[in-house]
């Protein structure tokens, strides 16, 4: 039986479009037809291109044209008009976090330490509701590329919420590393923030999802978030920081540590962190502690794998996981990082929405919840603490 073809391209060439095109090679439901790829960065176009034989659009719009759907890898200061662009000719669009944000006033000395908090927060609500209204408008859907969601851990504690028709009491939730691949994260006029927005947008949408989940199995309707507290801390821009070279320092204007108490309507609550501080690899995991049980979801380390060297020369050639400093002595292996993080589901997911219309999990309304929270939090942070409402859209 011949599987549906749908016409795919990459608006971006960098890290996550390439992890994306990985995903994309081992759909099973679908057949992506990849038509090109798009960046302004004509030598990182042709670095992504080349290798994979696909065509290099010369326009966004020659690449919209040319696909039924966007995967949008780009800086997240670009998301809102090539999303709005690609809906606007009913495509789909596949969109990499942050969802969108406030991203500075244009003018060369915009800082992002500096900035008032209640007007990034008016604008970013004010960007989420043009592209709310614009997928209203649309044939196209926005899937909101958060591999959390689908991770296999995340799945199954779905699965078993829904199961045992669980209240969740309260959530603990990370993501940290000792730094970001992304060249542009640093600089707040390109990504719209530091940890809270860069890091923990990733737990703080798992739980965002446990509630939905939640709400939907007991009574009908999902659970959204009220309130945050928040506070955020510059560490490695510190003048007393003693740099040893192990953790990344070009921040130019954020934070590189977070923390996010959020409340939910029903009165429950998430606490979620979020740094550039944690040595060791990635450490990604979020505990769901409910009425009638308790799940630790590990994504990244776990214990699927483990070996020892006491010479990293032997593994020069070896991936073992993301982000770790040494190789020497015992790691915990990702003997397939992609399927553990979420990716290949993911992509399956969304492209069986595309070609059959099946329901969507990440979705624009999770978010455009999850960045509302988080500026609420950063105006919280700018307020030391004090708690914010969310303004839900």
């Amino acid at each position: 039986m011949s599987k549906k073809v749908i016409r795919t391209a990459f608006a971006g060439s960098g890290y996550a479009a390439k992890f994306h095109y990985e995903a994309l090679m081992r759909l099973h439901s679908v057949k992506p037809e990849i038509t090109g790829a798009f960046s302004p960065d004509a030598e990182r176009l042709n670095l992504f291109t080349g290798p994979r034989n696909l065509k290099a659009f010369k326009s966004i719009e020659e690449l919209i044209d040319n696909s039924d759907v966007i995967h949008v890898c780009t800086p997240p200061s670009t998301h809102e008009p090539i999303v709005i662009a690609a809906l606007e000719k009913d495509r789909h669009v596949i969109v990499e976090k942050p969802f969108t944000g406030y991203f500075g006033d244009g003018n060369d000395d915009f800082c992002g330490d500096t900035f008032p908090r209640e007007e990034g927060l008016k604008l970013t609500l004010a960007s989420i509701k043009r592209m709310i209204n614009a997928e209203k408008k649309s044939k196209g859907r926005i899937m909101y590329a958060e591999n959390w969601v689908y991770a296999p851990s995340v799945i199954k504690e779905k699965e078993m919420l829904e199961k045992s028709k669980a209240q969740i009491l309260w959530i603990h939730g990370e993501e940290s590393h000792s730094g970001s691949h992304s060249l542009t994260y640093g600089q707040w006029k390109f990504s719209g923030g530091g940890s809270m927005i860069g890091k923990g947008c990733h737990p703080l949408s798992a739980a965002l999802y446990f509630k939905q989940v939640e709400g939907k199995a007991r009574e009908g309707k999902p659970l959204r978030p009220s309130a945050i507290s928040a506070r955020t801390h510059v560490i490695t821009r510190m003048p007393g920081y003693l740099n040893e070279g192990h953790l990344r320092t070009t921040y130019k204007d954020i934070e590189d540590f977070a923390q996010m108490h959020v409340i939910f309507e029903d009165g429950t609550f998430a606490d979620i962190f979020a740094s550039e501080l944690v040595l060791g690899g990635v450490h990604n995991w979020i505990e769901v502690n409910t009425n009638n049980h308790r799940t630790v979801c590990n994504i990244n380390p776990n214990n699927a794998m483990q070996t020892y060297t006491p010479d990293e020369r032997h593994f020069r050639d070896v991936y073992i996981v993301e982000k770790t400093e040494t190789k020497q002595g015992w790691s915990s292996v990702s003997p397939d990082e992609g399927w553990f993080t979420g990716y290949q589901h993911e992509m399956e997911a969304f492209y069986r929405t595309a070609a059959f219309g099946e329901p969507l999990e990440s979705d624009s309304r999770l978010a455009a919840d999850v960045i509302a929270t988080i500026y609420a939090g950063y105006l919280s942070a700018e307020r030391k603490g004090t708690e914010v409402p969310v303004t839900l859209i």
